[in-house]
């Protein structure tokens, strides 16, 4: 029997197929601390659980394929904070922030065309690039530069008469960067120039420090029909498994064409809709408190990065994310390696290879990207472990 291309080549998870060797150093007796994936330990939101633990209806039936009128009219009030005027029409509800990215990908793009994107990103873009048989063009951007956007020319070299759209994600994961209004304004030019379509991942919206402020592709007006932002509460919330997605969009066509894809599969989680609305209906305030919470993680993991001999690191200003190169040749093995091998007093670390964040083969090789989702003294002592690890491995492996 013949399996398809795209279930051949689809990329396996390079955050999840070392799974396996935490399971085993678990069952070893082995502490692991996991700064390999983004599931923050701050709390959920009582009153998102407690949406959960009051649902008592008798039928739990099928909701709308857009998903509830509620919900959505309360993500345009979230947006309207930042006076970003939207109405509910502009809200299409998905299960979790990857329907969005699917949906986008397969609104814009046909089979065999290309959406640019820089790298390194998301590793979950490659997935989604493979169910909707197109093809990611990487823009490659370097630590040593602060992961900024290079010049408009360097850009537009990408464009292709395959190009379809651009993406950017700010807040950024892996690499925590926030774009300027210049580089926004900068993409927005080429977009407009080249008939391309901006989709913007936008889940980590509120998380930005040091004072500074988001700005959302949403804001750029002479681009209006062009933007198309996808969001989630999974971060925003503390809600990773409560997979409450959203795609927004001032464009009438691209609506029409997510629906019909939303149509297909009938309708978003109903009860997590329902946990989602209570958890924007808690008010702006929510934000500050957890905002500083992963600030102050930030400033103690970057801080100690930067005593560790070897570390190359850029100081994120947003999301919970740092891609940091380090004094290793295959970050692969390095990870597998302090699983396996390794260990600190019966405890290790495990991080995230970065090369999975890249298309471009041959990237990342020797970064691994970093989530400051534990509490600051399970920060410390991963730090030291971390630490302690690279100058084992050194000392072996050179």
């Amino acid at each position: 029997m013949h399996i398809s291309e795209r279930g051949r080549t689809i990329q396996a998870s390079p955050i999840r197929k070392f799974k396996p060797y935490a399971d085993e150093a678990i069952g070893r007796g082995i502490k692991v601390y996991f700064l390999n994936i983004g599931d923050p330990d701050v709390p959920t939101p009582k009153p998102v659980i407690d949406a959960f633990h009051s649902f008592n209806d008798d039928v739990l039936s099928y909701g709308p394929a857009q998903g509830f009128l509620e919900l959505r009219q309360a993500i345009a009030a979230y947006f309207g904070h930042y006076n970003i005027p939207l109405t509910a029409d502009n809200v299409i509800i998905t299960t979790g922030g990857s329907e969005a990215i699917h949906f986008a990908f397969s609104a814009v793009a046909d089979p065999g065309d290309e959406i640019i994107i820089p790298e390194p990103f998301y590793t979950n873009y490659n997935g989604y690039a493979s169910f909707a048989s197109i093809r990611i063009v990487p823009l490659t951007l370097r630590v040593e530069d602060g992961y900024r956007l290079p010049g408009r020319k360097e850009i537009e070299w990408k464009v292709s008469r395959r190009t379809k759209a651009i993406l950017l994600c700010s807040p950024n994961n892996p690499m925590g960067t926030v774009y300027t209004p210049e580089e926004l304004r900068r993409v927005a030019a080429i977009v407009k120039e080249h008939d391309l379509f901006l989709i913007g991942d936008e889940v980590y919206k509120e998380f930005v420090y040091d004072g500074a402020a988001h700005m959302s592709v949403l804001e750029l007006d002479d681009i209006g029909e062009r933007v198309i932002v996808v969001d989630s509460i999974s971060k925003r919330f503390s809600c990773c498994g409560a997979r409450i997605g959203a795609v927004i969009t001032r464009n009438a066509d691209v609506l029409q064409a997510i629906l019909r894809f939303a149509q297909a599969r009938l309708c978003p989680p109903s009860v997590e809709q329902r946990a989602a609305l209570a958890a924007y209906q808690m008010g702006m305030d929510y934000f500050k408190p957890v905002r500083k919470e992963y600030e102050r993680r930030r400033d103690v993991l970057y801080e100690g990065l930067l005593g560790i001999p070897g570390v190359v690191a850029y100081k994120p200003q947003g999301a919970f994310y740092i891609t940091v190169k380090l004094p290793v040749k295959d970050s692969d093995h390095f990870v597998v390696w302090m699983l396996s091998e390794f260990n600190l007093d019966g405890e290790t670390v495990m991080v995230a290879p970065a090369a999975g964040f890249y298309s471009t083969p041959g990237k990342g090789l020797d970064e691994v990207r970093i989530a400051y989702v534990l509490e600051v003294e399970k920060i410390k002592r991963a730090i030291k472990i971390l630490r302690a690890g690279l100058e084992k491995y050194q000392s072996l492996f050179g």
